[in-house]
């Protein structure tokens, strides 16, 4: 008699210690892909962050030795083509639709429009970053306020390899000078964690095995302000951004992005130029 299977574990984590809450991804045997079963988990995991009037603080941290390698595009459990219970945004289902309409529709959701709300969370949200933080990794980073990395962290958005240009959270040129965003695309060369914090990308960088505990210290010494304070001082900082065009250089390049899926899709074998994770892996190792 065969062995039953055993269900998959929660994709995401939620737990509160005092006033900090902590989201972890939990996907650790798939290096925390992001399907969407993860992105809706999250998104409900935030809500409760958000709705919690004892949580000053959270956490976004991922089980295993890796923060996220990004998207899911195939492990067992991907779900790109299933529909999800939409909040992100007015978008009709991707799932029934075909071509520029779905990925279109799907994205502006699940990426796009979630990593916006995200970034608009009233709380200080803060990376606690191991491993691979790659591609759609960086964008769960770079929406977070504060960036906690362990030594052994690195940083890459490879899909200039699938003729994309970045991923669809194209905050590259805020999070980094403009010439080391250009190198960090063109090459999609790993960024060390000391030389993302050397270009002002990461807050701190930490040994692997403090990690957890110096993510945690900041965020209760940040958890004694005012909850106001700080939701205020996020919005404040958050909106000088939008000023600096982080707003309309996201729309901007979406569209460059989704132009590139359509180019991939009629000239090659789909729309990620055929690369799948073996030739993603390979090709940034």
């Amino acid at each position: 008699m065969s062995a039953a299977r055993t269900a998959p574990a929660e994709p995401v984590r939620y737990e509160r210690h005092g006033a900090v809450a902590v989201v972890t991804m939990n996907r650790p045997d798939h290096r925390n892909a992001q399907n969407s079963a993860m992105t809706y988990a999250l998104d409900r995991a935030f809500y409760t962050a958000a709705d919690d009037d004892e949580v000053k603080v959270v956490v976004l941290a991922g089980a295993g030795k890796h923060f996220s390698a990004g998207h899911d595009i195939g492990t067992p459990e991907r779900d790109a083509h299933l529909p999800f219970d939409r909040k992100a945004g007015l978008w009709w289902d991707h799932s029934d639709k075909q071509g520029a309409e779905s990925r279109y529709a799907r994205e502006s959701e699940v990426y796009l429009g979630m990593c916006r709300r995200w970034r608009e969370l009233p709380k200080p949200l803060i990376a606690s970053v191991q491993g691979a933080c790659v591609a759609g990794g960086l964008m769960l980073a770079w929406l977070c306020d504060l960036i906690v990395a362990s030594e052994d962290a690195f940083f890459a958005d490879p899909v200039v390899r699938m003729g994309i240009p970045g991923v669809e959270y194209f905050a590259h040129p805020w999070v980094m000078p403009p010439r080391i965003a250009k190198e960090f695309l063109y090459t999609g060369d790993r960024m060390s964690a000391q030389r993302a914090y050397e270009v002002g990308m990461v807050n701190r960088v930490v040994p692997r095995a403090e990690l957890a505990d110096r993510t945690m210290e900041l965020a209760t010494r940040i958890a004694e302000m005012p909850r106001l304070g700080l939701a205020l001082t996020k919005r404040a900082v958050n909106q000088a951004e939008d000023l600096q065009g982080l707003h309309a250089g996201l729309d901007s390049v979406f569209g460059l992005h989704h132009l590139a899926h359509a180019h991939n899709a009629e000239t090659a074998k789909d729309p990620l130029g055929g690369m799948d994770v073996r030739a993603m892996k390979e090709a940034s190792s």
